[in-house]
């Protein structure tokens, strides 16, 4: 008789007390599991208030809540992974906008969704917030489309800002 699987036999991380929490950008750490409804169409999103990164030139910390959607394929990604891989951008040096598309890529490298969107709202340093956003739509289907139209009217009418 085969063994069913749930999907989430690769899961390390989840549960586990000995998780460690790097302090370096590490993609490896990131986890996915079996999406149990592929043929559905439905968002998931993570809010992480606390994400930490580094100025590449200046060493001193930037700070925003980082806004993660998408919607997922076959695959989607195991959160106390994310929580940890987020984490791990602590001690990265990156400029705002390269941090954010670097989760976006790695997001995607992982799990292949059929859309996904990341926005890193950043704190002020010397007076000036920056909030960049990406976002990327599967090729030949109509995420692809939903992509681009959500880029050209990205904060077309700017939300309130609550988190500054």
């Amino acid at each position: 008789m085969s063994e069913k699987r749930t999907g989430i036999e690769d899961i390390s991380l989840l549960g586990n007390p000995q998780a460690n929490y790097g302090f370096n950008y590490c993609p490896e750490i990131l986890e996915s599991f079996e999406n149990k409804h592929p043929d559905n169409d439905y968002f998931v999103k993570f809010n992480c208030p606390e994400f930490t990164s580094l100025c590449p030139i200046t060493g001193q910390p930037d700070f925003a809540t980082i806004y993660i959607a998408y919607v997922p394929g076959v695959k989607m990604v195991e959160s106390k992974s994310l929580k940890l891989y987020l984490f791990s951008f602590r001690n990265h040096g990156d400029f705002h906008e390269d941090c954010i598309n670097i989760i976006m890529k790695d997001l995607i490298k992982l799990m292949d969704p059929k859309y996904i969107e990341v926005w890193g709202k950043f704190t002020p340093r010397g007076g000036i917030s920056i909030d960049p956003y990406c976002n990327y739509g599967k090729v030949g289907t109509d995420w692809h489309q939903v992509a681009r139209n959500r880029l050209v009217k990205h904060d077309l009418y700017p939300e309130k800002i609550d988190n500054r």
